[in-house]
């Protein structure tokens, strides 16, 4: 049974606010076999709840979503779900190679109290803008609920091409996009591109969590974070002070990120992350094979960088 969910306070458009502001992307925590650590997961969630950020990303890249199957995702929706009470919103990835198996997971995902949905075109053969474009919109109906488009070339290798986000955004409950850091770092001049060409409310937000601090300036709707799923604090420090516009103090905390910046663009965020999870005493985390733990000579600088913040 879904819990009924609270509505955002003062907000009388939840549909816009679910994706805007911080949102925390938790690692799924699992054993050897790949079998999701409940116990573990319930508390992951909660530490995020527990500092205010404005959504629970779940199941996101951060979340290893490619290295479960269909029944452990789904298990993970219930999990997290259970654990936050209904006191934050939960947006759950539900990207798959196959688009039976992401209406199947989107569906479940709204029976079990998601309040929005994250869809990548997952391919193996290449999708064309078409294919993308079906697809997607047959995720968007079957699971009746609010959906950001996740764009995320660097691992689905696929481009969206701004034709193609345009006429997304005319498809009911399509109402955001997570979008890759620019490759010419004009936040501005994509951001103006797209408004231009999507509806009022329709929220543009960013993932990649180095140029964060450029995108929340420049006026990005969201920031879809790998680091807030470990350090919301912090991370929320930097996204409030992006959105009273005080721009001196977005660069200052910034700066302190800058050592971890460096380690997620060498390393892979996802493997860092791991590595942060042991050194906050979180639990004894090891990424899925065949992805490796990093090496013991990488530790000091994770630690460092942490002193930092």
């Amino acid at each position: 049974m879904a819990r009924r969910r609270r509505p955002v306070e003062g907000c009388e458009e939840p549909l816009v606010q679910l994706f805007r502001g911080l949102s925390g992307f938790s690692l799924t925590p699992t054993d050897a076999e790949g079998q999701v650590q409940a116990d573990l997961l319930g508390r992951l969630v909660q530490r995020i709840q527990a500092a205010g950020v404005d959504s629970l990303g779940l199941l996101g890249s951060t979340g290893g979503y490619a290295y479960l199957t269909l029944a452990e995702r789904q298990r993970a929706v219930r999990v997290a779900v259970e654990a936050v009470g209904g006191h934050l919103p939960i947006i759950v990835g539900v990207g798959a190679l196959r688009t039976d198996e992401a209406l199947a997971l989107a569906r479940d995902a709204r029976k079990a109290g998601a309040d929005g949905l994250l869809l990548a075109p997952v391919s193996y053969t290449p999708l064309t803008q078409e294919e993308a474009f079906q697809h997607i919109a047959a995720v968007a109906e079957a699971g009746e609920l609010p959906l950001c488009i996740y764009n995320n070339p660097g691992t689905t290798k696929f481009i969206f091409g701004e034709d193609l986000i345009a006429r997304l955004t005319r498809v009911p409950n399509i109402a955001a996009i997570k979008m890759p850091l620019p490759a010419d770092g004009d936040f501005a001049g994509e951001l103006a591109r797209l408004r231009a060409r999507t509806p009022d409310g329709f929220a543009i937000g960013y993932s990649g969590d180095w140029g964060a601090a450029d995108a929340l300036l420049a006026g990005g709707d969201a920031w879809y974070s790998v680091v807030a799923g470990l350090l919301p604090v912090p991370a929320l420090k930097l996204l409030r002070a992006a959105q009273a516009g005080e721009a001196a103090e977005v660069r200052r905390l910034d700066a302190a990120f800058q050592p971890l910046w460096q380690l997620f663009r060498e390393f892979g965020s996802f493997r860092v992350m791991y590595v942060i999870a042991e050194l906050l005493g979180l639990g004894r985390l090891e990424p899925p094979r065949p992805i490796l733990p990093l090496s013991g000579e990488v530790r000091p600088r994770v630690e460092a960088a942490l002193q930092g913040l």
